[in-house]
């Protein structure tokens, strides 16, 4: 579980997002980090024990810094104001593979994974592997566990194509999965769940129910 204080300070930094707050409550902030960092470790723990790939990392190294790049964004507001992981062999900086994320804002929050607009190598080598192994991905998303907790891959406007991309007919049997540009799965997570004690059970399920999609994604990217 996380504690009530953690997201008491991302709703307060909302509210103050600037630098001379921030700077004279670090203290809280520090605190804050700590406690997300905490939780993300049992869950690397936890779910290491089902998926050796990650039983390895730190927390440390799959948290995003809560600085914004504000270089070419008209919104200057310096923090963000969640804390993110990405959990995946390689961590937050790795992006040639699927794994795992948990994003905690007041309000907002989820669970999920998958692998983000990947770049167009490792794109042409997912949707490779979706045309030749159609059959074993719809069973992965067809699973019990995975319907009862996703529902469904993700297939908003943002995270697809409006035609079947080039070198695939428009009636190819996998054309609705073809189409994608990410493929990823959420589910949100209440505030009253992330000051749970069953917040820690309750991603780990999750995780699981992923954790095949998590294999065929990166089986595609070693082919």
């Amino acid at each position: 579980m996380l504690q009530n204080s953690t997201l008491r300070f991302l709703k307060t930094l909302k509210k103050n997002n600037s630098k001379p707050w921030f700077d004279a409550n670090r203290k809280l902030y520090e605190s804050a980090k700590a406690d997300f960092a905490g939780f993300i470790q049992s869950v690397i723990i936890k779910h290491g024990l089902k998926d050796a790939s990650i039983k390895d990392l730190i927390a440390k190294d799959c948290m995003f810094r809560i600085n914004r790049d504000i270089r070419f964004s008209k919104d200057k507001s310096p923090y963000k104001t969640n804390f993110g992981a990405s959990i995946n062999k390689g961590g937050r900086k790795a992006f040639d593979a699927a794994g795992y994320y948990f994003h905690l804002e007041p309000g907002n929050s989820f669970v999920g994974g998958g692998i983000y607009m990947p770049m167009p190598e490792h794109l042409k080598k997912v949707r490779q592997e979706i045309d030749y192994n159609l059959k074993d991905f719809k069973k992965i998303l067809s699973a019990k566990k995975f319907k009862t907790v996703y529902g469904d891959i993700s297939r908003g406007d943002e995270f697809s194509l409006s035609r079947v991309p080039k070198g695939y007919e428009p009636d190819n049997p996998a054309a609705e999965y073809l189409k994608l540009k990410s493929y990823i799965a959420m589910t949100r997570i209440s505030d009253a769940d992330l000051t749970s004690s069953n917040l820690l059970k309750k991603t780990v399920a999750a995780f699981e129910a992923l954790h095949p999609l998590i294999i065929f994604l990166n089986h595609s990217f070693s082919e």
